[in-house]
């Protein structure tokens, strides 16, 4: 077979694996020696949890974390170049979207190597798909500005894109923010705007709703302080 990066998903949490992922992706990952990690130690735990008999031991790891020199990521795929397949593993969810996994990809492309995304949770898209917003049009932001009148200002731009282009606005937040945001959202949008919080996907906190922002001032939010979550506004 010839050789590929592929690319693995990761569970979102501690959600079992077969749950949310494919049997084909254990199969496919258990001849692969080389990976490009996010984090070496977590990846060598879902390796380990996706077959208990894998051999980590026979594997070499290339990080590609916050912590990584980009300008080495070229030499991560050498081991292709010498017809061996190579595994990219992102913290959670799909490698190469709203990850660093994404430069990886790039260069591989740009070498000609045959690159081949596998089945698994993404968040982004299974938000959407929950969401009741609109899923022909729309756009991930990443992290908000974490200043006060920074993040008022991009809330209000990306709620007239929402509404000017009916094109849903995503973003995240790091969890123990997650309340301040939920704050900001209800003081600077306008109260017919929709907003949908979606935390803790596939796993067994799993909490997603949709209400204007007029009905959320009336709401309490649960304590999302160490769920991830998703944050989508649309009209």
């Amino acid at each position: 077979m010839e050789a590929a990066l592929y690319l693995i998903p990761v569970t979102l949490g501690d959600t079992p694996h077969e749950r949310v992922l494919p049997s084909w992706n254990a199969q496919t990952v258990a001849p692969i020696r080389h990976f490009i990690v996010e984090d070496v130690r977590s990846a060598r735990r879902f390796l380990r949890r996706m077959d208990r008999e894998f051999p980590i031991d026979d594997c070499q790891f290339y990080e590609m974390g916050k912590h990584a020199d980009p300008d080495r990521f070229g030499t991560y795929l050498k081991p292709l170049s010498e017809g061996h397949s190579v595994g990219v593993i992102s913290e959670a969810g799909c490698p190469a979207v709203a990850d660093p996994g994404a430069l990886v990809v790039s260069i591989a492309q740009r070498r000609g190597f045959r690159v081949v995304p596998l089945v698994g949770p993404s968040s982004m898209i299974l938000a959407v798909m929950a969401s009741g917003l609109n899923g022909q049009s729309f756009a991930f932001n990443g992290y908000l500005p974490v200043e006060p009148a920074d993040r008022a200002k991009t809330l209000k731009s990306l709620e007239t894109r929402a509404w000017n282009e009916g094109q849903t606005q995503l973003f995240i937040e790091t969890p123990f923010r997650n309340q301040k945001m939920f704050e900001a959202l209800t003081q600077n949008l306008r109260p017919q705007t929709r907003l949908c919080i979606a935390a803790g996907i596939t796993t067994d906190d799993e909490w997603i709703r949709t209400h204007t922002i007029q009905e959320w001032r009336r709401l309490q939010l649960p304590n999302l302080s160490k769920t991830p979550a998703i944050f989508l506004i649309g009209k």
